[in-house]
C-alpha cells in the first residue's frame, strides 16, 4: 500500500508541475519563488530570509506531528509546482521523505540540516543508529539551518544574492539575541531543579545546549507509543527525584503525562504540570508562539517559571 501511494503521489506531481520527468518548474524574473516546506520553524526561516521575494507554503501547522504526518493530494500538488522544496530531513518527516526521494531530479529538495557538522548531532541508542531530529531547540545549531536556506535561495536566485545575505544576516543577529535570552532564563533556575519532563524526548539538543536533564515518556519519534512500564518508570523517576513539574506538548495528546501524573500520586508525589511547550509544531499564525523565536521565548519562559515556582524558590 506505501508503494501504491507513493506512485500515485508521483503521478500527481507529474501533472501538477506541467513539466517533463526531467524538468524543473521555472523561475520567472519578476514573480516571486514558490516555496514549499514542512515544519513551521522551517517554514520561518524562509520568510525572514526570503522576505518578499518569495512565497512560501508550510505543509504543517500548529499541532501537528511531523513524524506521524502523511502528505494530502494538495500537498503533493505544492509539492510538485514548488521551486524550492526546504524539509528538515534526519528521518524528522518520514512520510514526506519517501515522496521526496522519489522526485530527486525533478524539483529542488533541500533538507536544511545537511551542511551540519554530524559530529554536533546527537545520536540517542534507542533510535536505532539515527541521528536526533530535533535540533531547532539548540538555537546556535539552527543558526546553521538559516545559512543553508541562505546560500539554497542565493545559489537558486542569484540575481537577490545580496537581499538573502542580508535578511539572513538581520535573522542570525536576532537568533544570537535569543540565545543568549535562553541562557540567562535557564541560569535562573538552580541546577538541581534543571529536570525537563516532557511527552516524548525531542528536547535533548535543548538540554545539551542549556544545561538540563531531559527526559521524555515517549522515544526520540512519537510513532513509538509508550507502554505501561515506561509510564511507571517515568513516575517512579519523578517521585524520587521530587521532580516539581512536568509538561505537556502541543502536537502530543497530553493523556499520557496525565496518567503519569496519576502514577506518581499513587507513589505518594504530587507533580504538576507545569504547562503546555511547543516541540515539533509552532503555535497558531499572528501569535508571538508562531514564530520560531516567540516559540523558543515561550518555552523557556514556562519552564522557568513552573519550576521556579513549583519548587518554592
Amino acid at each position: 500500500m506505501q508503494r501504491i501511494y507513493i506512485s500515485l503521489c508521483l503521478i500527481v506531481i507529474l501533472v501538477a508541475s506541467g513539466c517533463d520527468p526531467k524538468g524543473q518548474p521555472d523561475a520567472t524574473p519578476g514573480d516571486k519563488l514558490r516555496v514549499v516546506t514542512t515544519i513551521g520553524m522551517i517554514t520561518d526561516i524562509v520568510k525572514n530570509v526570503g522576505g518578499a521575494r518569495v512565497e512560501v507554503t508550510g505543509m504543517m501547522g500548529p499541532g501537528v506531528d511531523p513524524h506521524l504526518y502523511k502528505p494530502t493530494p494538495k500537498d503533493v500538488q505544492r509539492l510538485g509546482s514548488a521551486h524550492i522544496i526546504f524539509y528538515n530531513g534526519l528521518h524528522l518527516e518520514s512520510k514526506v521523505g519517501d515522496i521526496l526521494a522519489k522526485m530527486s531530479g525533478d524539483t529542488l529538495a533541500v533538507a536544511v540540516t545537511d551542511d551540519v557538522d554530524r559530529n554536533l548531532l546527537l545520536t540517542p541508542p534507542e533510535y536505532e543508529g539515527l541521528y536526533d531530529p530535533h535540533l531547532w531547540f539548540d538555537v546556535k545549531l539552527w543558526m546553521k539551518a538559516v545559512a543553508k536556506v541562505r546560500d539554497t535561495l542565493s545559489e537558486f536566485d542569484a540575481d537577490n544574492t545580496l537581499l538573502y545575505q542580508s535578511n539572513a544576516e538581520s535573522y542570525l543577529a536576532k537568533l544570537t539575541e535569543l540565545d543568549e535570552y535562553v541562557k540567562s532564563q535557564a541560569e535562573r533556575v538552580p541546577s538541581q531543579q534543571r529536570v525537563l519532563v516532557t511527552a516524548h524526548d525531542a528536547f535533548n539538543y535543548f538540554g545539551k545546549a542549556y544545561g538540563f536533564e531531559v527526559r521524555g515518556l515517549q522515544g526520540i519519534s512519537t510513532a513509538t507509543e509508550a507502554g505501561i512500564a515506561d509510564v511507571q518508570g517515568l513516575a517512579t523517576f519523578i517521585a524520587e527525584r521530587r521532580i516539581p513539574a512536568i509538561f505537556v506538548e502541543s502536537s502530543v495528546s497530553s493523556r499520557s503525562l496525565e496518567a503519569v501524573k496519576a502514577a506518581v500520586k499513587s507513589k505518594g508525589f504530587d507533580v504538576e504540570i507545569g504547562g503546555e511547550l511547543f516541540s515539533d509544531a509552532m503555535g497558531n499564525e499572528g501569535t508571538p508562539e508562531g514564530t520560531y523565536i516567540g516559540m523558543v521565548r515561550h518555552n523557556i519562559d514556562t519552564i522557568a517559571r513552573a519550576l521556579i515556582r513549583e519548587s518554592g524558590l
